[in-house]
């Protein structure tokens, strides 16, 4: 995906950057990777998502892995 992509307005999640494509998906960037331990459990840096609401979830469900591998 280009840098071209102008960010949503109205959403901010710390430390994930959110784009919408030209086909009006949504896409997250964690702007920093995961630890390694978190990127073995499966983790992935970049998401994307039909709308908010699907976006959220998929970040969420990213950063409980990362959390996860990390605590044990």
């Amino acid at each position: 995906m280009p840098n071209d992509r102008a960010t949503v307005p109205g959403t901010e999640f710390a430390g994930w950057r959110i784009m919408r494509s030209d086909a009006g998906r949504l896409w997250a960037s964690r702007e920093q990777p995961f630890p390694p331990a978190a990127e073995e459990a499966g983790a992935c840096r970049t998401v994307d998502g039909d709308d908010l609401r699907e976006l959220c979830q998929a970040i969420a469900q990213q950063e409980s892995i990362a959390e996860m591998a990390v605590t044990l």
